[in-house]
């Protein structure tokens, strides 16, 4: 899969999936956008200003869920949308309590009412649910695709056997993406995972890529060659551990668009890329 660079933003697209759509390589998260398992408006307007700001810096990927902010999420990315004319990439996701074939329309339904919009870009599971059925799930996910409400089906949190089951339960569509965590403190997805989507053209999603905070807080030896790398290229330590993350394709990360600071930085973490070297050091630092 083939990487543009984008000059007047700055930012770099890839490939998602086999659709031959590009998305952009750092999108938006929105994790603790609205609200974490409970709704709470407090925020809002930090969480509008830190996503328009995204947007103005070419980050036109928004992924949201209907579990975060108990929807609330949802209803701040819409005030976003409202003002903004230029496309934007809109990813969420269903809960695995509503997996069931008429739970998932009617939950796509309602993620469309609260994001102010016909069509969403990708709908995607959330999280493995063994007690229904994939069949009966893929089933209302390829029904939404036909009746227009999104364009793209994903996963999130799946195994490599779970991907395979989900998509041989899929009669005409395929399965694009797969979102998983994904960072220099958590490589797990490195055995499995991502040489499985490698191989099958499937994108990586990559949520929580500075380890859940453990990078910017972090102490000692293993995080002061972040800061030493950081250094060489006149960056911080969290832009170094973020253009990790997309040192591999089909790999493009969402990091939590909470405010303006945290957005400006993630801006620029394309347009140069770490050397062999610095790749080998940070191996060793922060092993698989």
């Amino acid at each position: 899969m083939s990487v543009l660079f984008c000059p007047e933003l700055s930012l770099e697209f890839r490939a998602l999936g086999k659709t031959g759509e590009k998305v952009p390589v750092v999108g938006l998260g929105t994790w603790g956008i609205g609200g974490g398992m409970r709704s709470d408006s407090s925020m809002d307007e930090e969480g509008v200003e830190a996503l328009r700001m995204g947007l103005e810096l070419g980050m036109t990927l928004i992924d949201t869920a209907e579990m975060y902010g108990a929807g609330h999420s949802e209803e701040v990315v819409s005030r976003v949308l409202k003002s903004w004319e230029k496309p934007v990439f809109v990813a969420s996701k269903v809960s695995p309590s509503h997996f069931a074939y008429d739970d998932v329309l009617r939950s796509a339904k309602k993620s469309l009412e609260r994001l102010g919009l016909k069509r969403m870009d990708l709908y995607q599971l959330h999280w493995p649910n063994p007690s229904i059925p994939i069949g009966e799930t893929m089933r209302a996910m390829e029904k939404l695709v036909k009746v227009g409400l999104t364009r793209h089906i994903g996963v999130s949190n799946f195994s490599v056997e779970q991907m395979i089951e989900a998509q041989a339960a899929l009669s005409r569509e395929r399965i694009v993406s797969n979102q998983v965590e994904y960072s220099l403190v958590d490589r797990s997805i490195e055995s499995e995972i991502l040489p499985y989507c490698q191989r099958e053209g499937l994108t990586v999603i990559a949520y929580s890529p500075l380890g859940q905070g453990k990078i910017p807080r972090g102490r000692g030896e293993q995080f002061r060659v972040l800061d030493e790398i950081g250094a060489e290229h006149g960056k911080s330590r969290n832009q170094v551990a973020l253009n990790w993350v997309l040192r591999k394709e089909p790999v493009v990360t969402i990091p939590k668009a909470i405010d303006k600071a945290h957005v400006r930085e993630d801006s620029g973490v394309v347009g140069w890329n770490l050397t062999g070297k610095e790749l080998e050091r940070l191996d060793k630092a922060f092993p698989p």
